[in-house]
């Protein structure tokens, strides 16, 4: 070979290797700007199925790589870890965590989501909505998708893809009874108009309080998403028995989420609906308990309303009848009353301990600006007969009057149970007990129910200052449990103590 030709050859080796190195080089090259994020085909991967019977189903999640580098996702994994009820496959490799993996340059890759759903498993093992998130780790940005799917055969309230919104339901002035042997699921917010909800005796509705958001311009604003709402001519009927009952909860039924408060918002009777009905229900675990807007009336019997993050029973410039009605464990207010309204208690326990709010808040006015300095106000009218007011403070009746007129803060309170300190002093309410007679001022040391570490509100057999404290009312012969109240001197709140 000449000398010139083996020249040339050393030169196309220089370029070559040139190329290769170069082309090297390229393919290295990634970015590390955290600005530089992934974007996925979707931001909730729903698997729309619901089961009936054991089966299992397959969604498809493209991530893409919308930059002119090449990008490192340093993990993507499972939320839930091993306790999740989804399994991965990333570009064809099976395992709920993956590291280390290279999307080139304008270029996407494929994520496989599987669940395996047994709808006849108990709700522990497969709750009604199941959902956790796919995490993605990348130039120190994590980014989330919800992976969601249905658990349970159930009857799903608007729909099975409305969490973040709401849906407006009518039935032309007719009845919708929620009779389905099947539980019911409320998904996202249902609004119901000119409708007569029926709901009858055993039936369970379980409301997924998910969190939901509005865009307005800039800023974003987030709440949950999940109650039952009754404006126009909505009406809701509960239909339940001491045998069965009608039960509002969340959709989350595992042990440690029993006594957790907050995860629904509640159910919300609209200013102006009116006749609704609510016999012997259970409401728990919800943000609230019951509202009831102005102008709105409200008949509650046999019902108990307990483990809200805020108050249990609300009432603004409303009209409420409650009798044989329990109120606990409500970290607000057990029973709150605004700007005026037209309210009957009989035979009520409202019990408040272990929270920050009292027993009973009484106003008839509604703040117009965030300091008060301007007003609403509307005449209170309220009689509590035979109840129990009580808690673990020393002050648990809150009264805010301040029309200050003749008739504008008319309540009375007899054969009552409390516990005041503060509206004892002249500057507070004068005469408290002149509106609250016959009544009994509770003391630390005295003795009501068998036990409130435990929530058992029931009257303490030997010991109670509620037995045989209260009068006989026609018309509410039996307790919350069905037992016949004593006919010449029976207990107040709303258990007969049983001998």
């Amino acid at each position: 070979m000449t000398k010139s030709a083996v020249s040339i050859l050393k030169i196309l080796a220089s370029i070559i290797s040139a190329v290769l190195l170069f082309t090297f080089c390229q393919k290295e090259q990634f970015t590390a700007n955290p600005a530089d994020k992934l974007e996925f085909s979707t931001d909730t991967l729903r698997f729309d199925t619901v089961f009936t019977e054991l089966g299992s189903a397959t969604r498809i999640l493209k991530i893409y790589n919308r930059h002119n580098k090449s990008i490192r996702v340093s993990k993507i994994y499972l939320e839930n870890g091993a306790q999740s009820r989804f399994n991965l496959n990333v570009d064809g490799l099976p395992g709920d965590s993956h590291e280390n993996l290279e999307i080139a340059p304008k270029d996407s890759l494929y994520v496989f989501a599987e669940v395996t759903i047994n709808p006849d498993a108990p709700p522990s093992a497969s709750p009604f909505v199941i959902s956790e998130n796919i995490v993605f780790e990348t130039n120190g940005n994590v980014q989330k998708v919800v992976v969601e799917a249905w658990g349970q055969n159930a009857v799903y309230l608007p729909s099975r893809f409305g969490a973040g919104g709401s849906v407006l339901y009518s039935c032309n002035g007719g009845e919708w009874v929620w009779d389905d042997p099947r539980p019911y699921v409320i998904y996202g917010i249902l609004v119901v108009d000119d409708c007569t909800v029926r709901i009858p005796a055993g039936t369970r509705v379980h409301v997924h309080g998910g969190l939901g958001r509005i865009d307005v311009d800039t800023a974003v604003y987030r709440y949950n998403d999940g109650f039952l709402a009754f404006q126009g001519n909505g009406r809701l009927i509960v239909e339940g028995t001491l045998e069965n009952p009608v039960i509002f909860e969340d959709d989350r039924l595992e042990p440690e989420f029993d006594e957790e408060a907050g995860q629904w918002t509640g159910i919300w009777l609209q200013s102006g609906t009116r006749g609704h009905s609510i016999n012997h229900c259970i409401v728990r675990n919800s943000i609230i308990g019951i509202r009831v807007d102005s102008a709105s009336d409200l008949t509650l019997r046999n019902t108990q309303i307990y483990n809200t993050a805020s108050s249990g029973l609300i009432g603004i410039h409303a009209k409420i009848t409650a009798e044989n009605c329990l109120f606990h464990s409500n970290n607000g207010y057990s029973i709150q009353l605004e700007y005026g309204g037209d309210y009957n208690f009989t035979y009520c326990t409202a019990a408040s301990f272990g929270v920050d709010g009292e027993a009973l808040r009484m106003s008839n006015y509604f703040c117009l600006d965030p300091i008060c300095e301007t007003f609403a106000g509307n005449n209170l009218k309220a009689r509590f007969q035979n109840c129990i007011l009580t808690g673990g403070r020393t002050d648990q009746i809150s009264l805010d009057d301040r029309l200050k007129t003749p008739g504008a803060f008319d309540y009375t309170l007899k054969n009552c149970l409390v516990r005041v300190k503060d509206l004892l002093k002249p500057t507070a309410v004068p005469d408290f007990f002149d509106f609250c007679n016959p009544c009994l001022n509770l003391q630390p040391q005295d003795t009501v129910f068998l036990n409130v570490q435990e929530d058992l509100y029931r009257l303490d057999t030997l010991r109670s200052k509620a037995n045989r404290f209260a009068v006989p009312v026609p018309g509410i012969e039996l307790d919350l449990d069905g037992k016949l109240r004593d006919g010449v001197t029976p207990d107040a709140g709303c258990y007969e103590i049983e001998f």
